[in-house]
């Protein structure tokens, strides 16, 4: 394994390594310098009892994906779950309405509001995450801002428990979505803690913050004075 700085999981101390390869089949994992545990336990661990532990918000599984992992997929999920997302408020909008004539101006209406609910959970994302790292920067000072946004979009996970919903389309609970809405915020929270090895109280008032962002965001965009269908008409 090339030389990098890894974090250990139980006290955040870094390494230069894992584990140390003497060949012949004859590994040993690397002992932290500062706590005298193993850095990464999770090396040996299935990945299944990893993702256990993330949904369980552990600190250590946290640690383990996010310092001690080249994990890059968190665009691709981001995508993802904003499509999902999308989905979902366009089948809210849409869902009672019956739509007989496939020939009908209002079915490609109907297409066209897709993006734009797309373009609105982005939007919202975006002032979500720019509103909690304008607070962190005034809280702590310098930020490894991109660190701080990977780990912001890889906690984001928990929203691909939207795929039953958009899978079984109109058959799911707003109270079920509150709960995503609610996890999601706790993995966003151990996500900042772990970064910054802060405090729970900063990380939560820092989701706060994203969370009134995205707030005024979405009220102000939802307040403008055009819908698609104007649009669709002018064209």
């Amino acid at each position: 394994m090339e030389e990098d700085h890894f974090r250990c999981v139980e006290c955040s101390h870094e390494s230069p390594e894992l584990y140390r390869d003497y060949r012949n089949g004859i590994l040993k994992i690397t002992i932290c310098d500062s706590c005298k545990k193993p850095v990464d336990k999770y090396i040996e661990y299935d990945l299944v009892i990893i993702l256990i532990d993330a949904i369980l918000c552990k600190t250590q599984a946290f640690r383990h994906i996010l310092f001690n992992t080249s994990l890059n997929i968190h665009w691709k999920l981001c995508v993802f779950c904003l499509l999902c997302e999308a989905y979902l408020r366009w089948s809210v909008l849409h869902g009672s309405e019956q739509n007989p004539d496939p020939a009908d101006l209002i079915r490609y209406t109907k297409e066209w509001e897709f993006y734009q609910m797309f373009g609105l959970a982005a939007l919202e994302l975006s002032a979500f995450c720019t509103g909690l790292l304008l607070f962190l920067w005034a809280a702590v000072g310098g930020l490894e801002v991109r660190a701080l946004l990977r780990a912001l979009l890889l906690s984001g996970y928990g929203k691909v428990l939207l795929i039953p919903a958009v899978i079984w389309e109109h058959d799911y609970s707003p109270l079920c979505l509150g709960f995503i809405k609610l996890f999601v915020l706790t993995s966003n929270s151990q996500a900042i803690r772990v970064v910054l090895n802060s405090s729970r109280r900063l990380s939560l008032l820092a989701v706060c913050v994203g969370v009134l962002s995205e707030a005024c965001v979405s009220h102000a965009a939802r307040r403008l004075p055009w819908s698609v269908q104007d649009v669709w008409t002018l064209a």
